[in-house]
């Protein structure tokens, strides 16, 4: 801390001979232009050292300029760029001549601007992989988009973590997603890498988010065209592995000074294959059980909307989507039962079970915004979503003796779950103006109703017979009201933010079925019902006095509620030797976080962070009748974790390259009594680089690699490295407007999962391959005007959008912010 504020107060000093440089833009004629955007620029490597615009008169003003060797550029949609000629500051005050831009040759007709925007790009706040003109992630679906995002973890059952932690709070266009686990994974594979804009992974949110989500948030933004005009793009792509895959997409856009219209359109079709192993030993017992998995999909996911300029200062807009998904699983596995003591082979479990699945959802709209000329903002947002989730599973288990050829008994079972989910929500945002910075506050109110039916068949020659003591009801209710305030200031060489929320959560669970009571059946009804209320504070300050070196500071306190599969108390089971249970005591985990990030000469950005985690709740193995096993959630003690994470570009003529590297150390602590101790301590690493080479205007080419150093997962899952390198090449044609990738995934095939557990008496070792290596080819062709005109009148309307969509517009799977 000491040397913290020698290097605060030195920079104050040193301030105190800075210069300041003032100059005007004007047009080809000589009057003034407002708007323009001003870079101070070193005159050593031409590197930005500040940015500004240009006033009312045209005038703009660098303070605090150090001393040095300059020059200033202006530039201005349908003008040319302007440069001043380099100078000298020093400690007295500069003018530079005027600034003349010249018209653009045919600006008349509006200027068609190209801009390729970074892999990622790192801010104090947040990280955002720029999926969209990247070559490789073509073909690939929005939960591999994760696996290889700078910090992001995907387990074997696919389920989350970002930097050690797991609680991962997943939005959509900035509305959080109701549903987690294998439903959310089943959801993110129907996503195609076309439809994606980019990721953006926030660590540390502010009070104007909901504070669900311990490890942060991962909003993943969908494509939404803002040229004027009407304009789209068509896609087609074919993958093959093992099996084939296929996608496309259209997207239209019509866009005027008072309306915009636009849709989208997904598809997706084929076949993916997984291979895995499961060796258990517990008691007297090993279970050996090799299994092979084969999905089909088949996904359509749709967007319309309309967006009406009311004026320039309102906007009120509309948005339904959808995502329509009808997946089928075969897994066929055979399951080795030996006797501990002799390993022999006793029998042989062979289950070939298969799925046939619905996942259909549906969401609806309503926003409006307003922005007044004196920085006063309101955005409203209602939602309405359904979820219909049903699976029919067939599961078969033939057992045979050790040649595997003896049949010596049979079970066969059918199981049946319809899930639904509607989801209901308004919330409110309003900033204004005051204290010289910006004050926000808000609300949200947010209904969220789950009913699962669970209904467990005994499968018979005959017909199907339903076992009333398997089948189980579910219904849960969770309602969360919200409200907050926020603000911040900018200072001389400092800018601060602060906030807090307040959540109020009422949410009641109702278990029911029959169960026998001596050979009578009796209904049971089985409940529980909670009501918390809990403050989240939040803070951030950055030091900005020296743009080439940048300091930010940020703290957030954050919760994750469990889902409704988590808490039903009714006993699921998942095959002969493996059970499910929810647990209705698991509590809410909570997360304080602070973080230090620095960005320093714009490109190299480190950011160090410290989360401590109470009530941790984490998937254990526990044992069941000796020789079996169930799978359950606990509040584990606590958890330590500190993290950090480094970035850096490397731009060199035609090459560019980005390294991003992710290190994270964590502390596990829980008692459950003897045998069932946790004192984990565990270190992760994850790299990541892109590497991007232009042949020529229409040619170029990449090269990814990312590296999942060994880690544990959720306390007790020890996992092994994994590692994958893409390679892919692109080509433009049709004057531009036509794009040709292609690429290969896992050039090496790699990517694979592999992991150890010791609990309780159990040792698992789980191993896990899926069609990771790829080649993939697409085609997308780009039509209609692009041109982004520069009529002053429409630029309200633009920026309004803007914001709607960062404060929850937009309408998306979920429930808003």
């Amino acid at each position: 801390m000491r040397h913290l504020i020698f290097l605060l107060l030195a920079g104050f000093l040193a301030a105190q001979s800075d210069a300041q440089v003032t100059g005007l833009a004007t047009d080809g004629q000589g009057s003034p232009v407002k708007g323009a955007t001003i870079s101070l620029l070193s005159a050593k490597d031409s590197g930005i050292v500040k940015l500004g615009v240009s006033k009312e008169d045209g005038t703009f003003n660098f303070q605090t300029v150090k001393e040095g060797r300059y020059l200033v550029k202006a530039n201005f949609v349908e003008f040319q760029p302007a440069y001043s000629s380099v100078f000298d500051a020093g400690q007295s005050a500069v003018t530079v001549p005027a600034l003349k831009m010249e018209k653009q040759p045919g600006s008349l007709k509006g200027v068609v601007v190209t801009a390729q925007k970074p892999l990622l790009e790192v801010k104090a706040d947040k990280m955002i992989v720029n999926v969209e003109g990247t070559i490789n992630a073509v073909g690939s679906d929005a939960l591999e988009l994760l696996r290889k995002s700078p910090g992001v973890l995907v387990d074997k059952d696919d389920n989350l973590s970002l930097s050690g932690k797991n609680g991962v709070q997943v939005y959509i266009d900035g509305r959080p997603t109701p549903v987690s686990g294998a439903d959310l994974a089943s959801f993110l594979k129907t996503l195609n890498s076309s439809q994606v804009e980019a990721i953006e992974i926030i660590s540390n949110p502010s009070a104007k988010y909901e504070a669900a989500g311990n490890a942060g948030i991962i909003n993943i933004r969908l494509k939404k065209n803002k040229s004027f005009g009407t304009n789209g793009s068509a896609s087609a792509g074919w993958n093959i592995g093992t099996y084939a895959k296929y996608n496309a997409g259209l997207n239209l856009n019509y866009r005027n000074q008072k309306i915009n219209l636009f849709g989208t359109y997904g598809f997706n079709k084929g076949k993916n294959f997984n291979s895995m192993s499961i060796y258990r030993s517990l008691a007297d017992s090993i279970f050996d059980q090799q299994a092979t998995l084969v999905m089909e999909n088949l996904s359509h996911n749709v967007k319309v909307g309309m967006d009406y300029f009311i004026n320039k200062k309102s906007t009120i807009g509309i948005i339904v989507n959808g995502n329509f998904a009808d997946p089928t699983i075969t897994n066929k596995s055979a399951t080795p039962i030996s006797y501990a003591p002799t390993k022999m082979v006793d029998r042989i479990l062979v289950a070939n079970n298969s799925s046939e699945m619905e996942r259909d959802n549906l969401n609806f709209n309503l926003n409006y915004s307003y922005t007044g000329t004196t920085g006063k903002s309101l955005v409203l947002n209602a939602d309405h979503g359904t979820y219909d989730i049903y699976s029919n599973q067939f599961q078969p288990n033939m057992y045979y003796d050790a040649t595997g050829k003896t049949p010596l008994s049979s079970v066969n079972y059918r199981m049946i779950a319809p899930t639904k989910i509607d989801i209901n929500s308004f919330k409110a945002d309003w900033e204004q103006p005051f204290k010289k910075g910006t004050l926000g506050f808000g609300g949200k109110i947010a209904l969220v109703e789950t009913d699962n039916d669970f209904q467990r068949y005994d499968v018979y020659a005959t017909g199907d017979q339903l076992d009333r003591d398997r089948s189980n009801r579910f219904n849960y209710r969770e309602n969360i009201n919200a409200g907050y305030v926020n603000y911040n200031r900018a200072f001389k060489g400092f800018a601060v933010q602060a906030g807090l929320r307040v959540e109020n959560t009422v949410s009641k669970g109702n278990s029911t079925g029959l169960s026998n009571n001596n050979g009578e059946y009796v209904t049971y009804n089985s409940g529980f019902k909670r009501d918390y209320t809990n403050f989240f504070p939040s803070a951030a300050i950055t030091f900005n006095k020296n743009p080439k070196n940048q300091f930010a500071v940020n703290y957030s306190r954050r919760i994750d509620r469990p889902n409704y599969q988590d808490l039903n108390p009714f006993e699921f089971k998942l095959d002969e030797y493996t059970f499910q249970k929810g647990n209705i005591n698991l509590r809410p985990q909570y997360t304080n976080s602070i973080g230090v990030t620095n960005t320093y000469k714009y490109k190299l950005t480190s950011t160090l962070n410290y989360s401590h985690v109470t009530d941790l709740f984490t998937q254990v193995f526990d044992t069941a009748e000796t020789s079996k096993a169930f799978i359950s959630k606990r509040n584990l003690a606590t958890q330590d974790v500190v993290s950090l994470n480094i970035s850096y570009p490397v731009r060199y003529k035609a090459y560019s390259m980005f390294a991003n590297a992710n290190a994270f150390y964590t502390k596990y602590n829980a008692d459950f009594g003897e045998g069932r101790k946790i004192n984990v301590n565990a270190g992760g690493l994850s790299l990541y680089v892109q590497n991007s080479i232009k042949f020529s205007k229409t040619w170029t080419a990449e090269l990814t690699a990312f590296y999942n150093a060994p880690t544990v997962y959720q306390g007790t899952i020890k996992a092994n490295a994994m590692w994958s390198v893409d390679a892919g090449l692109q080509k433009q044609v049709l004057n531009g407007k036509g794009t040709i990738k292609t690429s290969v995934s896992d050039v090496f095939r790699t990517l694979k999962f592999k992991g150890e557990s010791n609990f309780a008496g159990q040792r698992s070792i789980v191993a896990s391959q899926w069609e990771s290596r790829q080649f993939k080819l697409n085609f997308a062709y780009r039509f209609g005007s692009n041109q982004v005109k520069a009529a002053r009148q429409r630029n309200s309307g633009a920026d309004d959008e803007m914001k709607r969509v960062q404060q929850g517009g937009g309408g998306t799977p979920g429930i808003g912010q």
